[in-house]
This record gives C-alpha cells, structure tokens and sequence, in this order.
C-alpha cells in the first residue's frame, strides 16, 4: 500500500538548543505525527527566498500525539536560517518521506537490539528506541542497547532520552573526555564479544565510514543489521537521482528506496 505523503504549512511550538550548534524543534502536524515510522524524513523549506534553494531533509526525532521533533546541527546556510526560526513561526514541510526501519525483528528469538549512533546519528534512531520499547514492556527478557560515538562529551546527544526508555546505554568519545576513548564501532567491536549474536540485530545511523564499519562487524558475526544512510537528498522524492547508492540490486535512491537498507544489500565499496 502506498503511504501518504503531506504538504503542509507547520507551526513551530517549541524550540530548545542543545549546545554545540545543535538545537531541537517541535512541529505541530497531526497528519505527519501519525504517519511518520521510525527513520523516514521530512523536507523543510528554510527561507521564503530563492536561496537556499533547496529544502532540507531532517529525520523524524520523536513523535507525540499531533507533534514531530527535528533534531539539526547547524552546519551551513540551510540550517543556519533554521535556526533563527523560533516558536510560532510557521514551515513549509513535506512528509513524511522514506522507507524506514523494520521493526519487526527478524525473528522472535532476538531479544536483543543493539543501536549504533555516530553523532547526529541519533536523530532517527530515539524514534526507533521508542517503538522497540513497546516491546520491551511485553517481554521482560527483551533489552535494549545503545552505543554512542561523539566527537567530545560536548558533542554527545540524547544520552538521557535514551535512558528514560530503559535502554543500557554505553558512550564513547575521539578524545576520551567521556566514557571509552575510541569510535561507537569500538564499543560494538566489544560488545559483540560479550554477547549471543543469535539474539542481536543491529540498527545504525551515522557518516558513512561508520556504517561501512558496522556493516562489516555485523556480517563478521552473520547478524541482520540496518542502515540509515546520510546523502544530499535535494528532492526527497526520487527524481533528481542526486543520492544514488550501489546495491546488489543495482544503483537505489536513498531517499525514496530508503534511507534504510539492509546492511548487506549495500556495496560498500
């Protein structure tokens, strides 16, 4: 069945900076809020003006009731005028967009989900937590597990959101100013030597040179994983074939055949 997509005009009502050029936005839309699945996107239009041209693709946060979170790092003109925009102002946003992660484990042995984020690598991914939570609390065996890389501690995201679902949560750091010194990779290096692979899948969101890591950890250990691509989404919709990937299938659009994929359909190269 084809999933619904809306245009709408949405109201900004709230907004909260998280230091470190990160800020976070909830928007009222009861029809995206209710649509939108764990790891699809929205398209934003930042300006009335010509420039920037292009909208930007933010993943879903979170969801609650009729409201959606975007969580942005400003990195650019783009997300720059983003955030400026303050509650009560009003965005032009299409969505929600993507295919996004399977919830529905592989298989009902495995207990054990494991998310891997580097950096705004946890966007999509609380949204994901939330919904893996749902089944935690039908089955007391069933654990969560979060790995997070960051730059420095300054750097590091949604640490307590993470918790607050009851997730194990283990950090790591490129300067070691918290928890482990080393990549998120690192600790699920380690974390796959403790644990019984038969109950683990894997989710990951994060650059590209993390995903290529996990992707080869998990098929070292024959474990499902999935993987949220980052890409140059301009259209969100597939046409302008701008975020092409390589797959055993032959060249998919991220933002329309994803932005998850299975692990081992990608191409890594």
């Amino acid at each position: 069945m084809k999933e619904k997509v809306f245009q709408e005009s949405i109201k900004i009502i709230a907004k909260e900076n998280l230091g470190a050029d990160y800020f976070k936005l909830s928007l009222s839309s009861p029809k995206i809020s209710h649509s939108a699945k764990p790891g699809q996107f929205v398209e934003l239009r930042v300006s009335d003006a010509n420039i920037p041209l292009l909208r930007r693709p933010l993943g879903v946060h979170r969801v609650e009731g009729n409201t959606f979170e975007v969580l942005c790092e400003i990195v650019g003109k783009g997300t720059e005028l983003l955030s400026k925009k303050e509650p009560g102002d009003f965005l032009d946003v299409i969505g929600p967009l993507g295919n996004g992660f399977d919830c529905d484990l592989p298989s009902a042995a495995r207990q054990l989900p494991i998310l891997v984020a580097g950096g705004m690598g946890v966007a999509p991914l609380i949204f994901l937590a939330e919904k893996l939570a749902e089944r935690k609390t039908k089955n007391s065996k069933f654990k969560i597990k979060v790995l997070i890389g960051a730059k420095t501690k300054s750097h590091i995201l949604c640490e307590k959101e993470f918790k607050k679902l009851g997730c194990k949560v283990k950090i790591a750091t490129d300067d070691g100013s918290r928890g482990f010194r080393g990549k998120a990779t690192d600790l699920l290096k380690k974390e796959l030597s403790t644990v019984s692979c038969q109950l683990a899948t894997v989710y990951t969101c994060g650059p590209q040179a993390m995903l290529k890591a996990v992707a080869k950890l998990s098929g070292a250990h024959n474990l499902p994983a999935q993987v949220s691509l980052e890409a140059h989404m301009s259209c969100g919709f597939g046409a302008c074939l701008g975020c092409v990937v390589d797959t055993k299938d032959g060249y998919k659009r991220v933002c329309k055949e994803g932005p998850v994929f299975w692990a081992d359909d990608i191409i890594w190269g």
